[in-house]
């Protein structure tokens, strides 16, 4: 059985104001095809289908064409779980329709266990795999509230909650592996592990109020034979496991992720190999859309867009100007430059004054392009906050946060 694990799709995502379809198009069309060139029995989608709750018509339109699509290829098995950024009752409004084309979805933290923990069987009815599809857990799904508890208690509870579901769902899928025999058992998750790696400008948030509700690989049990995470868009294998990864996102989510490579992991079990040791390979995913950032004085940015400019190339640019001198014709003269040229300038960035930020396209840019820290981080500069004062105000707002969108949950 041949396995396809992919995540952190955020269709709908823009980049300063600039929408990313064309993108979309391209890399939802390149899986399918790649789904059927390898001859993948099994897509895992670890979270974040959508950017955002309320995702857009043309976003859902890619969504239900790729599914369509899929649907009618050599793929048997399509297994979708919910994303921080998604919403669970958006994603699992039609699942029972697509579980008749072979697609589980799982937004909700289901009631009943059995619709979490699921088995997959081939074309002749044999059982093949068990999969424990565990979307993002919620606060509200993990944890009672109790007045006076600290930020670390709360972690502590979340960190307790996490272990204790994953503990749930395993020693369901070892009860049905001893009834139906000796299939590979994968997992699902959506989450951050302790000592992943993130990057400036990628998107990602922290999941939970505080910053300690990191897990470790440990809390993974033995019996899974591969976890497929999500939520981290750079590709990673989690505390030297080869069978714990993160698949990373398909297309770079920022700038901070200009020239990284992007994948997609296929995962292979052979039934006369020795269980628990599945064939792991990457395939590349390619480049729809070049990002570039560049950073010097007026002079050396300048030199290097003329460079690109040369190469005529369709470039999104990020430009930091690190100049020691007021930079007064900056925008202007990069501007005039790159008039009629292949590039788009998205942002320029005036290092020497940390709380101005020129973006070219500013008029088209909405709160929805900023990630709510990032904007927060912008206000406590402007108002000079000083280091020390921060922790306390950043883990306050990360609380308000939480509150907001346990209400929003509640009120779906």
């Amino acid at each position: 059985m041949r396995l396809l694990h992919t995540s952190d799709w955020h269709i709908g995502r823009s980049l300063y104001g600039q929408h990313r379809y064309k993108e979309y198009v391209s890399f939802l069309d390149w899986l399918a095809v790649t789904i059927e060139d390898q001859q993948v029995d099994a897509l895992l989608v670890s979270g974040d289908i959508f950017d955002t709750t309320t995702p857009s018509n043309r976003a859902q339109s890619l969504y239900y064409r790729f599914l369509s699509t899929i649907a009618a290829s050599s793929c048997r098995h399509v297994i979708i779980t919910a994303g921080n950024h998604d919403s669970p009752t958006f994603l699992d409004a039609p699942k029972d329709l697509l579980k008749g084309m072979h697609i589980h979805v799982i937004g909700t933290l289901p009631d009943d266990i059995n619709q979490e923990v699921l088995v997959l069987h081939d074309k002749k009815g044999k059982a093949e795999a068990i999969i424990c599809a565990v979307p993002y857990l919620r606060d509200r799904d993990l944890r009672s509230v109790e007045a006076g508890e600290s930020l670390e208690d709360k972690d502590a509870k979340l960190i307790h909650g996490i272990e204790q579901h994953y503990q749930i769902v395993a020693e369901r899928a070892k009860v049905l592996q001893a009834e139906i025999g000796k299939v590979p058992i994968i997992a699902m998750g959506h989450l951050f592990t302790a000592g992943g790696i993130s990057v400036t400008g990628d998107g990602v948030r922290e999941l939970y109020v505080g910053s300690l509700a990191h897990v470790g690989s440990n809390l993974f049990p033995e019996l899974f034979d591969y976890v497929a995470l999500g939520h981290l868009h750079v590709p990673q294998i989690v505390g030297k496991e080869d069978r714990i990864r993160y698949s990373g996102s398909p297309i770079p989510m920022g700038f901070g992720e200009a020239g990284t490579q992007k994948q997609v992991v296929l995962v292979d079990f052979f039934e006369k190999k020795a269980q628990g040791h599945p064939k792991i390979t990457t395939l590349s995913v390619p480049l729809f859309q070049d990002l570039k950032n560049i950073s010097g004085t007026l002079e050396e940015i300048l030199h290097q867009l003329s460079y690109l400019i040369e190469q005529k190339r369709d470039i999104w640019v990020e430009i930091e100007y690190t100049g020691s001198r007021l930079a007064g014709e900056l925008q202007q003269s990069i501007e005039e430059l790159v008039e009629g040229s292949t590039l788009k300038v998205l942002r320029i960035r005036n290092m020497r004054i940390v709380d101005r930020v020129i973006t070219l396209s500013e008029d088209d840019q909405t709160l929805d392009d900023i990630d709510p820290l990032d904007l927060f981080d912008r206000c406590l500069d402007v108002h000079q906050v000083t280091e020390d004062e921060r922790p306390e105000l950043i883990d306050a707002y990360k609380q308000i946060l939480q509150e907001l969108e346990e209400h929003d949950e509640l009120a779906e």
